[in-house]
């Protein structure tokens, strides 16, 4: 939806799944953090959460084919030409993700998935084994666990650098990369649209009563279907 705020115009870029998506990924990963470090029972939190990241990234996944259009990861799949346009301040500004903004999008995903999958097979063998730990050798296990510790080095440095992004973007460039985040829109000044490609500055993103009944069914699916693997 594109309608007039003032003098700005608002562009609906983030659906309300994908601002809840990022939100309770931010809780999770903290979560997940602060819990591992306490050591003790809070091992068994660490995995809650771990597995509560695990659904996010199942949900976030198929949203990014399904879901509204600068969500999807065909709007913003970076390129080889398109990064290097950036770099040298020569392409378009963008309504979502930039190209460098999308590299590390797709960063952080893999990690995440790296660290969730490997962890389904951790035994510490003292607090926590994890739910597929049965099923594999000890070296396996053994070989994924080390893995599983070694990418939060990984992740560590993918956060900071995305945080890094954040204040760099509203300290030298003057653009809030939060607020859309939090309300879903990107104000455009009218003199500055034609730095913008005109077909994507008409591509709102949907964000109605459909499309966010659609993403909790499925999110509420993906949750039992993970329920049930963990369990078994």
């Amino acid at each position: 939806m594109l309608y007039s705020d003032g003098m700005k115009k608002l562009i609906r870029v983030w659906d309300l799944p994908i601002r809840l998506f990022h939100w309770l990924l931010v809780f999770c990963i903290a979560g997940s953090l602060i819990s591992v470090n306490l050591g003790g029972n809070a091992i068994q939190w660490h995995a809650r959460f771990g597995y509560c990241i695990l659904t996010l990234l199942v949900f976030r996944i198929i949203w990014g084919f399904i879901g509204s259009t600068h969500a999807r990861f065909a709007s913003f799949f970076p390129t080889r030409q398109g990064l290097l346009n950036y770099l040298q301040g020569q392409g378009p500004q963008y309504l979502g993700h930039n190209p460098l903004g999308a590299l590390s999008v797709f960063a952080l995903l893999f990690a995440l998935s790296v660290q969730v999958s490997t962890g389904l097979f951790v035994d510490d063998e003292i607090a926590f084994q994890g739910p597929f730990a049965k099923y594999v050798s000890n070296s396996t296990v053994s070989l994924l666990s080390r893995i599983h510790d070694a990418n939060q080095v990984v992740i560590y440095t993918l956060i900071a650098i995305h945080i890094a992004a954040i204040i760099y973007y509203k300290k030298y460039k003057g653009k809030n990369l939060v607020k859309p985040m939090l309300d879903g829109d990107k104000e455009i000044d009218p003199s500055e649209e034609a730095n913008y490609l005109p077909s994507d500055l008409g591509r709102a993103s949907k964000d109605g009563g459909l499309q966010r009944g659609l993403a909790l069914f499925l999110l509420s699916v993906i949750a039992v279907v993970v329920g049930y693997f963990i369990t078994q």
